[in-house]
């Protein structure tokens, strides 16, 4: 069944996004998550009116992404568990799409993790894990994971590794140690795919890296013969995902393997498809600098009842 559904697929477009959701948490306390703060009594007076309506702008963002066809594949991150992943997927606009959700706690100490959202009626999922740096290992890593699925998207098989890594800024030794970490767990692991397929699998690593396409530990991965860096033209050309102290930065990227690149591949990611989705309905007026910014779900601790402060990134990728 699967190989008879898998050719009527052949020769598809499918459209694959990520987007940092900007703090998706429940209402509901986790005593082992340092989530107070997004609670009706917290400092952020988080309550389930505020949570649904995130909710349903979130899916409103994903419909208008998609434009004539919702994305096959959705990466999130700064998703507190599986309960607000389902909510999204299944309570919101988007209960009709056929989304399943693929969610790993990762040791993050505030409890953000990432997720996956899926159209099962396109793509299906043969594995998933969430993997960390194994020096790390026994309960010292205190970070994001790495989320990997193995996918079948047409008749093929697509790789995908998604990321967040810890913020550059705040200048601690630390967190640049375990961005490094974190970024060498990628080439390891994308290098250790491309050795059991021949240099020829299919492979995305997306994410949130917080840092741009021109940093040096992004160059850990970029360098990597085997991974070509789509938002690196996007980048110079001015694009970006997310506005610091009011400079748009592209820290949000796509990155996909060297055989991807080829037009006359299986799976074939047209370079010149990535881009930022900067709808107007998703901005709003920076009120510290010209210009705009993604409008947000806070400014500071003060409710504005945005998006996120980051906006998605989306590539189209195509089967032969």
């Amino acid at each position: 069944m699967l190989t008879a559904v898998a050719q009527q697929l052949k020769g598809q477009e499918f459209n694959v996004m990520f987007y940092n959701v900007e703090n998706l948490f429940d209402t509901a306390d986790d005593t082992t998550k340092d989530d107070d703060e997004f609670l009706p009594e917290g400092s952020r007076r988080w309550t389930e009116k505020r949570y649904w309506q995130k909710i349903n702008a979130l899916a409103r963002v994903i419909v208008a992404a998609g434009e004539w066809e919702l994305p096959a594949l959705i990466g999130l991150c700064e998703v507190e568990n599986e309960k607000v992943v389902s909510d999204l997927a299944f309570r919101s606009i988007l209960s009709g799409a056929g989304y399943k959700v693929i969610h790993r706690e990762s040791p993050d100490a505030r409890g953000i993790d990432l997720a996956l959202l899926y159209r099962h009626d396109l793509i299906w999922i043969v594995d998933s894990r969430s993997w960390i740096p194994e020096q790390q290992e026994g309960g010292i890593y205190n970070s994001r994971n790495l989320l990997y699925s193995k996918t079948v998207m047409g008749n093929d098989t697509v790789h995908l590794i998604l990321c967040h890594w810890p913020s550059r800024r705040g200048g601690t030794l630390a967190a640049a140690d375990v961005r490094e970490s974190i970024a060498e767990l990628v080439r390891v692991k994308t290098d250790s795919l491309q050795a059991c397929s021949g240099d020829t699998a299919s492979i995305i690593v997306m994410g949130d890296f917080n840092a741009a396409p021109d940093d040096p530990v992004i160059k850990i991965i970029a360098d990597n013969y085997s991974l070509v860096n789509y938002a690196q033209d996007a980048a110079e050309r001015g694009a970006g995902s997310y506005r610091y102290q009011g400079r748009w930065e592209l820290i949000d990227q796509i990155f996909v393997s060297r055989s991807m690149t080829d037009p006359g591949g299986k799976i074939y990611a047209d370079p010149l498809s990535f881009r930022v989705f900067d709808a107007p309905f998703l901005l709003a007026d920076d009120p510290d600098y010209p210009g705009k910014k993604p409008f947000p779900t806070y400014s500071g601790f003060r409710w504005s009842g945005g998006y996120s402060d980051h906006l998605p990134v989306i590539i189209t990728v195509k089967t032969h």
